[in-house]
């Protein structure tokens, strides 16, 4: 057989090319493996370091980590009883000076927003015409009282005359009766006078209250007139000063029986923002009825108001004092707190840890509540940072180390708490498979009075033993 009817050879196949395809499913295979051993081993390792540390990343055994917290010491003090409600700044008094006569302003002797005392000149009208008045008057008594004296002097001798049986007896009653409108005639021109003379002194307006004058309605040169509306000045008294305020109907019974009893009850006034202390005063009186639509009563108390910082109409807060507990247990009001059973306090034990304590309050003041039962003077109790405790939990007061001992500790507390330490250092080393040179670790010796860091580092090593086994693997794979 020639080279031409010989039939061609086959194609030669590498024995490795024939295993490729059962080599790259055992690759791949094998890849899969070594991530879900790492992943497992990943997870073992998370889980055993939860349940180490206990369920919140606290300290270990499951204990609850200590929470720094702040505390106040229950005191006693008088606890006053107070009823607050809002008032109104309402002057004693208010004067419209208007002027008693008419005339042009001559002078002006005050200015605007000033302090007058009673019976200070505020301004002059021009005088001269009352002056003539007065002059005139004068005169007309004058020609009057002469006439008087004429008709006695006449009635004298008439009289003189009837003795010796001279004249009439009727000129004589005529003549005493000339003498009598006489007496009158000359009693009106006195009356006109001083008429005239109090109109001159009315020309002169004075302050009639003491007190702070308003804004100046009238300008120099102006005419006013008797009874103007506007007047010519303003005045308003500021010291003493009222408040005005509103009651509820059933503090009625509680105010009168203390007025009743001779008490004087201490009122006070703040701002509208209730942080400035605008005065001190006594409570006055109670209105005479009750406001059938609201429910309250008018109430009145009166403040010397030395410095000027009342002002009429002015909005403010009252806090009248109705009675005083005397020597009361308090504590500040964030201490106190409000379960399903009621109320309760957390008290700070000597051993630092915090236990739940039922309380009953009494009367409660700005910032301060008082304790009628289940709390002692002197204790300690929670005012922040309760919301993360429970009964029984160990606490931390500010300024203050962490108890010795406590587990994880790194604060300076003695031996237990510096050999926690070195656990915890040594727990890390373990995670890592290899321990720092001259650690006890490292030798297979634990720390003294901590043993349990040195097991979870042991468990920790060999844990990355295995997952660095895993990885050489897989390179030799690849």
């Amino acid at each position: 057989m020639n080279d031409v009817d010989r039939p061609a050879d086959p194609p030669s196949v590498h024995p490795d090319e024939l295993r490729s395809p059962l080599s790259s499913r055992a690759k791949s295979l094998l890849i899969v493996l070594l991530c879900l051993g790492l992943l497992g081993g990943l997870g073992w390792y998370f889980s055993h370091r939860n349940a180490q540390n206990g369920p919140a990343g606290g300290f270990g055994g499951g204990r609850r980590p200590s929470a720094t917290v702040a505390f106040a010491v229950a005191t006693r003090a008088d606890v006053p009883i107070r009823v607050e409600a809002l008032g109104t700044v309402t002057p004693i008094a208010t004067a419209v000076v208007r002027p008693q006569v008419s005339g042009v302003i001559k002078d002006i002797y005050y200015r605007e927003g000033q302090t007058v005392k009673s019976g200070q000149p505020l301004l002059q009208i021009d005088p001269r015409p009352f002056q003539l008045a007065i002059d005139q008057a004068r005169a007309q008594l004058a020609r009057d009282d002469a006439e008087l004296d004429n008709a006695r002097v006449i009635l004298e001798r008439n009289q003189t005359l009837l003795a010796q049986d001279s004249i009439a007896k009727q000129d004589v009653e005529t003549q005493e009766a000339s003498v009598k409108q006489l007496i009158g005639v000359v009693a009106a021109d006195q009356a006109a006078l001083e008429t005239a003379q109090l109109n001159l002194a009315y020309s002169k307006v004075v302050a009639p209250i003491s007190g702070r004058v308003g804004l100046r309605p009238v300008d120099l040169g102006n005419y006013v007139t008797a009874g103007d509306a506007n007047g010519v000045a303003t005045i308003t008294q500021l010291q003493p000063i009222d408040v005005v305020f509103t009651l509820p109907a059933d503090n009625v019974i509680p105010v009168e029986k203390r007025l009743s009893a001779g008490a004087q009850l201490p009122t006070t006034v703040l701002d509208r923002t209730r942080t400035q202390k605008l005065g001190m005063g006594q409570f006055l009186t109670l209105d005479n009825q009750i406001d059938s639509q609201t429910g309250t009563v008018r109430a009145k108390a009166r403040f010397d108001n030395p410095d000027g910082v009342l002002f009429p109409n002015q909005f403010v807060n009252v806090q009248l004092q109705l009675d005083m507990v005397k020597q009361a247990i308090v504590v500040p009001a964030a201490a106190i707190r409000h379960g399903p059973q009621g109320e309760f306090v957390y008290v700070v034990a000597q051993d630092n840890t915090a236990h739940v304590r039922e309380v009953k309050t009494g009367v409660a003041l700005d910032d301060r509540a008082s304790v009628t039962s289940g709390l002692e003077v002197g204790e300690r109790v929670v005012t922040e940072g309760g919301d993360r405790l429970a009964d029984g939990s160990t606490v931390r007061l500010p300024g203050q180390q962490r108890p010795e001992g406590a587990p994880g500790s790194k604060w300076k507390g003695g031996q237990g708490g510096q050999q926690n330490a070195q656990g915890q250092r040594r727990h890390r080393n373990g995670a890592q498979g290899a321990a720092p040179a001259g650690d006890g670790a490292q030798q297979g010796q634990p720390a003294s009075g901590n043993t349990q860091p040195s097991e979870q580092a042991a468990a920790q090593g060999q844990s990355g033993e295995r997952r660095r086994s895993h990885r050489a693997a897989a390179q030799d794979a690849g």
